[in-house]
């Protein structure tokens, strides 16, 4: 009774803490205001260059002449690997759920905002990074916010950030996205989590020893098929009841202004809840402003730091702007939103399956959770590696793997409650100190990309063409590490 007594009590203290962080004080202006101030300040680069962006990293996918570890395209497929999660099927839900249809404008209005601030962040991680020990590149907040802000406060804001990095990654990066999977296969299959965890620690383990390199193939490879299979079955619940359709993006409208009635299972939402909800979810999708994606864009072969930040820039707009909106539609437009938040967690899966029947329905969601979670520890297992180098030394690298291999099979067998709340305040400390920095930086982004896209405003100069331009404009900068 006195372990229940005390969980519940860990629990209540963590929430109110969770909820703090993404409160209407602290992180939801913090986030909209520092995304909405580097869309100015960056005179909207996020819809003005978006084609240009997608051309470069889904077409070009290579920058002939960069050095880096992995590609442009596998950089931007490593981040979506980390970003395309659990929180596209089911934070989606609980966000709705809870905050009503209105919850979906505003995670659009954060992916929307955070692609500048993904921008920026790529933009400094790849503009402050630097070869470690063994050769390999190294970047992200941990090394932009010591070397691009002086004094003790940028060194504090990058060990704020390293230590949350190396936390999250255990919880949104592991244990949470572990459970995922292991449910969603006994659920759909009946396989024992057990065995689950035991393919997923092989699996992982596999993929981890080759590092970097290893983990850009294997993402490269089955990221984007996973996308598309999970696409393609929202186009075909949508085509279905494409007459639902205009009636369900008045709802979202309307709901995102004036809150939502209680109805169905739902119990009702204020403006500020959906707010709160969808800023908060769409983070935890997106990871714009937390600084996360910077570390991956960091390692890629590219000739300027503009260049892998638009490119990065486009994993926002495939995130939120794509895979969140048809989550969302699909929910809302088959009439499943309004059942509950204690229903989040199958409340995607009933969608299609009200859409297309309960056998396929069910299963793509099912294997696209399984897919999206275990993309999603491959990509976060190189954000706390690079951060746990940053702390202790390159001699890390090695135990850290070891051991967050280990975590897998721990998720994937074990109830893991506190865990979703840890992973939520993780997140909110990583984006604290990264915000700040980015805000702090604003200006020296603004005047390098304005000069950059002034000379290549398409992308397309030569790798010789930029490095003169580098050296004309005396940009302290170069390629080559």
């Amino acid at each position: 009774m006195q372990d229940v007594s005390f969980a519940e009590s860990l629990q209540n203290n963590l929430d109110k803490i969770d909820q703090f962080i993404w409160s209407q004080w602290l992180l939801i202006p913090l986030l909209l205001l520092t995304g909405l101030w580097l869309t100015i300040r960056l005179g909207g680069v996020q819809f003005r260059k978006l084609f240009v962006a997608l051309r470069h990293g889904l077409i070009d996918r290579d920058d002939e002449g960069g050095d880096g570890d992995i590609t442009q395209y596998q950089a931007l497929t490593t981040a979506l690997a980390a970003t395309v999660g659990v929180g596209n099927i089911v934070g989606v839900a609980t966000a709705i759920s809870i905050g009503g249809p209105g919850a979906l404008f505003w995670m659009w209005i954060t992916g929307l905002v955070g692609m500048a601030s993904k921008y920026s962040e790529a933009f400094l991680g790849v503009r402050f990074r630097v070869a470690d020990s063994k050769g390999n590149v190294s970047g992200g907040p941990q090394r932009y916010l010591s070397r691009g802000i002086p004094g003790g406060l940028g060194t504090f804001l990058a060990w704020f950030f390293t230590i949350a990095a190396i936390i999250a990654s255990f919880g949104i990066g592991n244990l949470t996205q572990g459970n995922a999977v292991a449910a969603g296969l006994e659920n759909t299959f009946d396989v024992s989590p057990t065995v689950t965890g035991a393919v997923m620690f092989v699996l992982v383990g596999a993929v981890l020893l080759g590092g970097i390199g290893s983990i850009g193939k294997v993402t490269s490879a089955f990221v984007p098929l996973m996308i598309l299979i999970y696409i393609g079955g929202g186009i075909v619940v949508l085509a279905l009841h494409a007459g639902d359709i205009p009636n369900a993006l008045g709802l979202i409208f309307n709901d995102a202004f004036s809150g939502t009635s209680a109805t169905g299972g739902f119990v009702g939402s204020g403006i500020m809840l959906a707010m709160q909800m969808g800023v908060a979810r769409g983070i935890f999708s997106n990871e714009s402003g937390m600084g996360s994606a910077a570390i991956a864009a960091a390692a890629a072969k590219t000739t300027h730091p503009v260049r892998q930040g638009l490119v990065s820039m486009t994993q926002t707009f495939i995130d939120t702007i794509i895979v969140v909106t048809m989550t969302g539609l699909v929910i809302v437009t088959t009439g499943v939103w309004d059942t509950g938040e204690e229903n989040a967690a199958n409340m995607t899966a009933q969608a299609f399956s009200k859409g297309i029947g309960s056998e396929w329905g069910g299963t793509i969601v099912s294997l696209s959770i399984v897919f999206f979670a275990f993309s999603t520890i491959l990509g976060w297992s190189y954000y706390g590696e690079r951060n746990a180098e940053r702390a202790f030394g390159s001699w890390a690298s090695l135990p850290y793997r070891m051991l967050f291999t280990c975590v897998v099979f721990v998720g994937a067998t074990t109830e893991i409650g506190l865990a979703w709340t840890f992973a939520d305040i993780a997140n909110g400390l990583m984006a604290l100190p990264n915000l700040v920095g980015l805000l702090i930086l604003s200006g020296l982004i603004a005047r390098e990309t304005k000069a950059y896209l002034d000379f290549d405003p398409t992308l397309r100069a030569r790798p010789e063409d930029v490095e003169k331009f580098l050296v004309d404009t005396k940009n302290p900068w170069r390629s080559t590490l």
